[in-house]
């Protein structure tokens, strides 16, 4: 017989008494893997259709530019644009107005709005300039705009509908000239002529955007370079891929870490076939030891085994692909590609399938059952049939596994790798240390159960003293039990400590930011609403209203390659910053001679590397000028920074004395719904007035996290699904391993009730002990999660928070869950006749 066909035999004979005897056991491990998986496929799927829609809408609204020169949504003159059109290098120079403009609209987000020259941008947009048909000349009306189709359908407009917007303070109307084909740009958008929108949104002379295409003989970097030497300040020439990218390189930390959490599914999937086929060996060690007799060689079985892991691991990958894929499907139908991410909120993203991904979770998956599969085999193919068959032979001999120094190894190599610093920006080591830690703490699993059931002492109780003997006889399944249990329960553990912490963290940031009783704003998100001096004069004049602080925020840029950072003008004492701020560190000097103070969130530290005290040029109104960092603040709505300066140095530098939003402290016994109603009364454009208590604004920004972290609380679920169905496989195939030994304790005169007991106790001891260290290595993990891996990857810092009720409901689930399936377990393996079950090891 042939090495290939015994394997066949082998694994034909092997699984189909597998699947008769227990299908349930079988399913469950399928089941497992499949879960892994699917959470994989679904995130790549999702966050697969969001950055593919983004860049094919930013390839069609950039077209065939080389070189994108940039700048803040104030502008910059628009000489600039006459000085790069005629420059050698330049073949077209396209102008653009790129603003959010408000609607007069209760809760409606800004519109993106284009302002281009249709017939240079012809020449670099052709798709997106076809779309607006042969005769663009009604384009040139003041008040004309053409919107795309989920623009218009979002809107509820048709053509020649009015379109209110907000330009300062005041509401405007466009005219809805046409509406472009459903197929020509994805996402809501309005075009109008550069003209037009420059008189129109009160922007006379300034640009935001040139597109440029160069010459053939002009290299794009070198034009690039040479180009930005000679730009305003934060005004810079961007390569297209850089813009192209921007979208995927702001959320891609964001992306990996959601990729990372899907995998951790996948690994507790892994552990659950590893110890689900030990214990299936250890039961089946008859069966595989009449093999060998009979003529399998220790390959052939071995290669059988491996091929029965293999296949579950493709029937779970399969099913997992399946799941995600429909998981995927449903979520960008109903609920949007955002995944809380909201650089991603507004993009219309199409479910695709990816054929050839779809296909590596299918390996990836089959791997990971493999990977898990692997030791088991090489043990049951050591093992001498002579000894296989022998009565009362019930252990897996643990001695060539790795020793407890290779997990001290691992374990310290982990705690060394969580202190290196981010690779690209990716917390990479860390990654790499929790997986260390996590197979390192697996690693010392059998000496720390020897140690601790050896310290139990004797009570005197029949069937406690059994349990606890039989625990102490049988280490090897004992320690597989506890594997996948503990790998399950402490990835649950730290994933559960890491939402905790970051929710009291973010509860508390939004308490410090929010003291006043009101909020509001023009327009969420906009570039042209604001609130004039008189505007403002008038809330603060209101009766009801004791105090009114105001802010002005403005996008600026700072560096070519990276997203905007949200400069911020409010009131603020640079004695007592911490008053108003959620400082964490503070320069020790208060002021810098010829330079005003600013604040810096932790963002900004980190991508830009500013120091405590160190002088920086931040550019205001075309200039550059000169600030000190008096200190950094935590922040989290702002993940490309935030920059806070004083109000009275962002009017001297600039002389714009408008606002964008508000605090509002009521005076006693004043109601927020009538100060809301005497504010919207006060200003013109009511309608698009955001206008919100600070608690309400708290429940919804808390609502808001919730469903950011939506994905990281299925994933949870998972990792207790998948633990509690090792729960159940091990009970199963220990309690079928067994079923000799419990017809020698009833013959021997044990009660039934008491075997039943016996086992409730070794499952509530197996679990507790599991619990317990599944809570010191989470504790551990949570850490690296807390204070490295969310520190390297958002660039934000949070406090460490336990969630200790939680996790006592969820350790206590689990410690019962345990005693009931090994409860049942024993009830199905009793259900023969005593003497039967002894006659199986004669």
């Amino acid at each position: 017989m042939n090495a290939g066909h015994g394997a066949w035999v082998a694994w034909r004979v092997l699984s189909l008494a597998q699947l008769r005897e227990q299908p349930l056991r079988v399913c469950s491990t399928i089941l497992a893997i499949g879960l892994g998986v699917a959470l994989g496929a679904a995130v790549y799927l999702i966050n697969t259709a969001a950055v593919t829609q983004f860049d094919q809408a930013t390839r069609r609204l950039l077209g065939n530019a080389d070189v994108v020169v940039r700048g803040p949504a104030a502008g910059f003159d628009e000489a600039i644009f006459a000085t790069l059109a005629a420059d050698a290098a330049v073949s077209v120079a396209s102008p653009v107005l790129e603003l959010d403009l408000a609607l007069s609209r209760a809760h409606t987000p800004a519109l993106k709005i284009l302002g281009l020259d249709p017939f240079r941008a012809a020449a670099l947009q052709p798709e997106l300039i076809g779309a607006l048909g042969e005769d663009t000349t009604a384009l040139f009306a003041h008040d004309a705009i053409v919107l795309s189709r989920p623009a218009a359908d979002a809107l509820g407009l048709h053509r020649q509908d009015a379109l209110p917007v907000v330009v300062g303070g005041a509401v405007k109307t466009l005219r809805v000239i046409d509406i472009l084909p459903a197929d020509a740009y994805q996402d809501p958008i309005g075009i109008m002529d550069i003209a037009a929108a420059q008189w129109t949104l009160e922007r006379l002379g300034r640009l935001n955007r040139v597109d440029l295409r160069l010459r053939p003989a002009f290299e794009p970097e070198s034009v690039r370079v040479r180009l930005g030497g000679t730009l305003p300040a934060g005004v810079f020439a961007l390569s297209a891929q850089i813009e192209r990218g921007r979208g995927a390189t702001v959320t891609r930390a964001y992306r990996v870490n959601l990729d990372m959490l899907a995998l951790v599914a996948l690994l507790t999937g892994a552990f659950l076939v590893f110890s689900t086929q030990w214990l299936s060996v250890l039961r089946r060690r008859v069966a595989l030891a009449l093999l060998r007799a009979l003529g399998v060689t220790r390959a052939q079985l071995r290669l059988a085994l491996l091929a029965e892991t293999a296949v579950t691991g493709v029937l779970g990958s399969t099913l997992g692909v399946v799941l995600g894929a429909l998981a995927a499907a449903l979520t960008l139908h109903y609920l949007g590609a955002d995944l809380g991410s909201r650089q991603f909120a507004m993009l219309g993203a199409a479910f695709r399938i990816h054929v050839a991904a779809l296909l590596g979770f299918v390996l990836i998956g089959t791997a990971a059952a493999c990977a898990g599969g692997v030791l088991p085999a090489i043990q049951a193919a050591r093992r001498p049939p002579a000894l296989a068959l022998k009565a009362g032979d019930a252990e897996q001999d643990l001695s060539r596994l790795p020793s407890t120094a290779a997990g001290l190894v691992l374990g310290a190599a982990g705690a060394l790798l969580a202190w290196l610093p981010p690779i690209g920006g990716l917390p990479v080591a860390g990654y790499v240390s929790i997986a260390a830690l996590l197979f390192g703490s697996v690693l010392l699993v059998p000496a720390a159960t020897r140690r601790c059931l050896s310290a139990v002492p004797a009570t005197g109780r029949l069937v406690l003293d059994t349990a606890f003997a039989q625990l102490r006889g049988s280490l090897g399944s004992t320690t597989v039990s506890l594997s996948s249990i503990i790998v399950s329960f402490s990835l649950m553990v730290a994933m559960a400590i890491m939402v905790h912490s970051f929710r009291d963290s973010f509860e508390l940031w939004l308490g410090k930011l929010l003291p006043a009783d009101l909020q509001l704003r023009l327009s969420s998100g906009s570039d042209t609403a604001t609130l004039s001096v008189p505007m403002q004069n008038r809330i603060a004049a209101l009766p009801g209203v004791a105090r009114a602080q105001f802010r002005r925020t403005q996008p600026i840029l700072l560096n070519a390659e990276r997203a905007a950072v949200m400069l911020i003008a409010r009131d603020l004492s640079s004695e007592h910053p911490a008053d108003t701020l959620p400082l964490l560190r503070e320069a020790p000097q208060a002021t810098v001679a010829g330079a005003a103070p600013a604040w810096i969130s932790e963002s900004v530290q980190d991508l830009y590397g500013y120091e405590l005290g160190q002088i920086v040029n931040l550019p205001l109104g075309g200039r550059t000028e000169r600030f000190f960092i008096a200190g950094v603040w935590r922040d989290y709505s702002h993940p490309a920074g935030a920059i806070v300066i004083r109000r009275e140095d962002y009017t001297r530098l600039t002389g714009d004395t408008t606002a964008t939003e508000a605090s509002v402290w009521q005076q006693p016994h004043e109601r927020a719904t009538a100060i809301e109603a005497r504010i919207r009364a006060a200003l013109a454009p009511a309608a698009a007035l955001e206008v919100i208590s600070s608690p309400d604004l708290r429940e919804r920004s808390l609502q808001a996290f919730d469903r950011a972290f939506a994905i990281t609380y299925a994933l949870e679920a998972v990792a207790v699904l998948i633990g509690l169905i090792g729960v159940s496989v091990a009970a199963s195939s220990t309690a079928l391993a067994r079923r000799a030994q419990f017809g020698m304790l009833r013959h021997i005169g044990m009660l039934r009730r008491q075997v039943l007991w016996m086992l409730a106790s070794e499952g509530m001891a197996l679990s507790t002990l599991a619990v317990l260290y599944g809570l010191l290595l989470g504790g551990a993990l949570s850490l690296i999660l807390v204070y490295v891996i969310n520190r390297q990857s958002f660039n934000w810092s949070i406090d460490l928070s336990v969630p200790w009720l939680q996790l006592a409901l969820l350790g206590g689930a689990l410690i019962g869950a345990s005693a009931l399936t090994a409860l049942w377990s024993g009830r199905a393996a009793m259900s023969q006749d005593p003497i039967r079950a002894v006659r199986e090891d004669w």
